[in-house]
C-alpha cells in the first residue's frame, strides 16, 4: 500500500471515529445538548480537527441520521425481494418498520426529528436524507403495485397515494408521543397491540374482493409475518378509576 493509500485510509478511519463519538453522545443526549467541543473530547481531537471533517453539528447529526435511513432501507429492499404475494410484502414492510423501531429507537428519533423545520435545506446531507428515505417509500409503493398485479391488493386504488398513507401512518404510531400511549393504556391496550391492531385495520381496506385471491391479516403467518393476534383490552368497567 502506497503513502496516499495508506494516509485516505487513516483520514477515512478518522472520519468514522468522529461520527461513532457523535453518535454515542446524540443517542444518549437532546440535539441541543451536544457541542462540537463535546464532539471533541469525546473522540479525544482538538475542535479544529473536527471542522477539517465536518463544516457544522448540523452535518455531523445529518451523517448519523443517513446511517439510520440505511438500515431502514435494507430492511424494506430484504422484504421486496421475498417470493411473496404483493399484500404480504406490504404487511412486511409495516412490520419491519415496527421492528426498526424496537431494534434502533435512537436512529428513528433522530430521523423524525431531522425532518422538522429547523434544519436548512441546504445541508447537502438534506437531499441524500429525502431520496434514501423516499426509497423506501417507492419500494412499498411497488410492492402495492405488485398486489395489484398478482390480485392481491385492489385494483381501484393508486400505488403511490397508498404508500403515502401507509408511509405517514407507520411514521406516526412509531413516533407517537406518550401522552398518547398513556391514553391507550388507559382503555387497557398495550403500545404493541395498537400496532399489531391496525394491520388488522389496514389490511381490509386494500386487500381485493376477489374470494380466489382475498388474504386476511392472520394469513400472513406463514410468511413470517407475527403482528396477527387479535387483542381484547382490559377495560376498566364504567365507574371504575
Amino acid at each position: 500500500m502506497g503513502i496516499a493509500d495508506r494516509r485516505q485510509r487513516e483520514k477515512e478511519q478518522r472520519k468514522t471515529e468522529i461520527i461513532d463519538a457523535a453518535e454515542r453522545l446524540f443517542f444518549s443526549r437532546s440535539y441541543e445538548d451536544v457541542s462540537m467541543e463535546d464532539i471533541a473530547r469525546e473522540v479525544e481531537l482538538n475542535k479544529a480537527t473536527i471542522y477539517l471533517y465536518f463544516k457544522n453539528k448540523e452535518t455531523l447529526f445529518a451523517t448519523i441520521v443517513l446511517r439510520g435511513i440505511q438500515i431502514l432501507k435494507e430492511k424494506y429492499t430484504e422484504c421486496m425481494e421475498k417470493q411473496v404475494p404483493g399484500i404480504v410484502k406490504v404487511a412486511l414492510m409495516g412490520q419491519a418498520y415496527y421492528q426498526y423501531a424496537q431494534e434502533y429507537p435512537d436512529y428513528l428519533r433522530m430521523i423524525h426529528f431531522y425532518g422538522s423545520e429547523r434544519f436548512s435545506k441546504e445541508n447537502p446531507c438534506t437531499a441524500e436524507i429525502g431520496k434514501g428515505y423516499g426509497t423506501c417509500r417507492l419500494l412499498l409503493r411497488d410492492a402495492i403495485r405488485e398486489g395489484i398485479n398478482d390480485g392481491t391488493i385492489r385494483a381501484d386504488i393508486d400505488p403511490f397515494l397508498t404508500s403515502m398513507y401507509l408511509m405517514i401512518s407507520f411514521m406516526g404510531i412509531l413516533s407517537m408521543e406518550n401522552k398518547w400511549k398513556l391514553v391507550i393504556g388507559a382503555e387497557g391496550f398495550s403500545y404493541e397491540q395498537f400496532a399489531s391492531e391496525f394491520f388488522r385495520f389496514i389490511t381490509p381496506a386494500i386487500s381485493s374482493g376477489e374470494n380466489s385471491r382475498k388474504m386476511d391479516v392472520k394469513d400472513f403467518a406463514s410468511f413470517g409475518f407475527f403482528l396477527t393476534e387479535p387483542v381484547a383490552p382490559e377495560k376498566k368497567k364504567r365507574g371504575e378509576s
